[in-house]
């Protein structure tokens, strides 16, 4: 093989590894961002429901069925 063949053959390698290593970490940013965005839902989910629990209360003692 010449040199440069040899050569072009490096430069290709390293680029195949760069774009790989790019990808990964792209991969690995959408992770965190959708472990982010799941997180966010869970507790806007906990802080809704709390809420609805809180006002199924304040019915329960306006009507009198709690007793």
């Amino acid at each position: 093989m010449s040199n440069n063949s040899q050569s072009m053959s490096f430069n290709a390698g390293q680029a195949k590894g760069q774009t790989q290593e790019k990808a990964s970490n792209l991969m690995d940013k959408a992770s965190n961002a959708a472990q982010s965005a799941k997180e966010s839902l869970q507790e806007g989910g906990q802080q809704l429901k709390q809420k609805a629990q809180g006002a199924s209360e304040a019915i329960k003692e306006k009507t009198g069925l709690n007793k």
